[in-house]
């Protein structure tokens, strides 16, 4: 077990918002017909929640709000914070008090700690194979719908970075904006006459040649899209440090570390969000 990365915390509104969603997504009209018929009104109960695999875990937050929106009178106990790895075993978080919202939450709690705990983890993979280049790894906004907030902040707790939370962060050019106005530099014009001076400008390139014409203009970073390792050396060598470049498509746990000794700034991977698999957590009563 290693130690947690120091990320600052999800606001409690966001936490409250997206627990509260999600338990009355579970809860339904009608309750937990299950618990309530079993469990007697006042009764106590103690659980743990261990992982059943490696990982970085993430979401205690959410998982804690997931219990105590049931009752306050739950407690919920740290053992693992958010950005430590965990080996299979290990005892994350204990959680006691009234026994209905125990395990009326348990899947929603869970739910939230499996699937962040899953994209923390693919990016921490990640962010381990560019270990010693000046690459970045970071994030897409190919996020689920609703949940972009979450899955962003599990990306910083794996260690990546975050690129546009959505279209209103920073401008960013793609083929589609150049093909609809016609050319790079139309579209450069375009954007610049309407940013204000807290905006950033990225464009997508493909080639060296539109690249070379990109440089041409007042943008602050480039997208090298779909290039191979060696087109993207050659692309940071006449970038020259005078723009931000990021590497984006094609990427996985093959390739990135080829993609990171190009010497590119960022590297951008939809799938630490869209593809993540789930980590596997389990709760057991004590």
């Amino acid at each position: 077990m290693s130690d947690g990365l120091q990320v600052s915390q999800l606001s409690s509104l966001l936490v409250e918002d997206a627990v509260r969603a999600a338990l009355r997504e579970d809860l339904g009209r009608a309750g937990d017909l299950t618990s309530d018929a079993i469990i007697r009104p006042g009764d106590q109960t103690s659980a743990l929640i261990r992982t059943r695999a490696r990982g970085c875990i993430a979401g205690m937050q959410l998982a804690e709000a997931s219990f105590r929106a049931l009752d306050p009178q739950a407690s919920f106990d740290v053992v693992v914070s958010d950005g430590t790895v965990a080996d299979p075993g290990a005892i994350i978080a204990e959680v006691r008090g009234p026994a209905r919202a125990i395990l009326t939450g348990e899947r929603t709690a869970l739910n939230f700690l499996i699937h962040l705990s899953g994209i923390a983890t693919l990016t921490h993979t990640y962010v381990d194979a560019v270990a010693g280049t000046s690459a970045h790894i970071c994030c897409t906004r190919k996020t689920t719908p609703g949940l972009r907030a979450l899955e962003k902040y599990a990306v910083r707790v794996g260690g990546g970075m975050n690129h546009r939370f959505g279209l209103d962060d920073a401008i960013l050019i793609k083929d589609n904006h150049i093909a609809f106005a016609g050319d790079i530099a139309t579209a450069i014009e375009r954007v610049r006459a309407r940013a204000s001076h807290m905006v950033k400008v990225e464009v997508e390139v493909d080639t060296l040649a539109q690249l070379e014409t990109v440089l041409g203009f007042d943008v602050d970073a480039v997208l090298l899209d779909n290039m191979t390792p060696d087109h993207l050396k050659a692309a940071v060598r006449l970038a020259g440090g005078r723009v931000i470049t990021e590497a984006s498509g094609g990427v996985s746990l093959e390739t990135v570390r080829a993609i990171a000794e190009a010497g590119v700034n960022l590297i951008s991977v939809g799938a630490l969000t869209h593809s993540a698999p789930a980590l596997d957590l389990g709760l057991d009563l004590a």
